[in-house]
């Protein structure tokens, strides 16, 4: 069994700052979309796309596209 422990590094200053303000930048855009189209949870989105912002806005442009009339 290989243990991966061992291999987990921590992330420089510099990483964590580059990912804090994307997920930062993903949540805010996510919450104001979400808000001005009437979504019943823009916090929720927020959170989400701030803890996971590739897997939010993926989930979210779905979402979004099939509660549009005419799919598009």
């Amino acid at each position: 069994m290989v243990s991966l422990v061992g291999s987990i590094t921590h992330p420089t200053t510099a990483e964590f700052l580059i990912e804090f303000v994307v997920g930062a930048v993903v949540g805010a855009g996510l919450f104001l979309h979400a808000d001005k189209h009437g979504s019943k949870r823009p916090t929720a989105w927020a959170i989400f796309g701030f803890f996971a912002p590739a897997i939010a806005l993926g989930v979210y442009l779905v979402r979004r596209r099939r509660k549009r009339p005419g799919g598009m």
